[in-house]
């Protein structure tokens, strides 16, 4: 169990929640408590670390601290991973212009996960209509031609979600991104639920096109 006596008190309030909005309520009333944070990251626990990334402070997070944090999510399931990266992703890596230019620099990173990272900012930052710091459009998929095929299957997925919304985003390379689905064939055989969107790269760029009558 955590040592402090407030991180104690978190513990077991944050026993009692189900929903995510809970967690983040609660953040909104501790702010920016780094120490709580990491007492709250050591203990090992989901919900302990999502409340964690939220109030980190993003001027004591250097890179080893960011490796490690990427090291201990290994332990995690796949599902928990994804949305404590999701949660870091926006709360922190991206608020603060030095982790931003670390996230920049993991393309090629040794480890997986931080290139994961490298991968779905890129994607998030077109998807969200972010203007992009550089136009490097092309040369990620240069690199994508390249590598997408023989990457680990968590950066592969990521690597693919950026394609796509590069395609769907930006016209001019948008027969591209389709291409090299086709080509590759990433996700063709995935069953898909009725109502959700297939990440295979031609059905993902049609039909996130079409909802936007491009």
């Amino acid at each position: 169990m955590a040592g402090s006596e407030q991180a104690q008190q978190i513990l077991k309030e944050l026993a009692g929640y189900s929903k995510m909005g809970e967690i983040k309520k609660l953040a909104k009333t501790i702010k920016k408590d780094h120490s709580l944070a990491l007492e709250l990251w050591a203990t090992a626990l989901y919900f302990p670390r999502l409340l964690a990334v939220l109030i980190f402070d993003k001027k004591q997070l250097s890179e080893e601290s960011i490796n490690t944090i990427a090291t201990d999510l290994a332990s995690h399931p796949e599902d928990e991973r994804n949305m404590l990266s999701d949660w870091l992703l926006a709360n922190q890596l991206t608020k603060d212009k030095a982790l931003t230019t670390l996230l920049l620099n993991w393309q090629q990173s040794s480890v997986p996960l931080l290139r994961r990272w490298f991968w779905y900012h890129q994607a998030r930052l077109r998807w969200t209509g972010k203007t992009l710091p550089i136009d490097n459009s092309a040369q990620l998929l240069d690199y994508l031609d390249a590598h997408l095929a023989d990457e680990e299957a968590q950066v592969q997925w990521a690597m693919n979600f950026c394609a796509g919304w590069i395609g769907i985003f930006e016209a001019a390379h948008r027969q591209r991104c389709i291409e090299l689905g086709e080509r590759v064939a990433l996700y063709k055989d995935e069953k898909v639920s009725k109502n959700c969107t297939p990440s295979y790269l031609p059905e993902f760029i049609r039909i996130e096109v079409g909802k936007r009558g491009d």
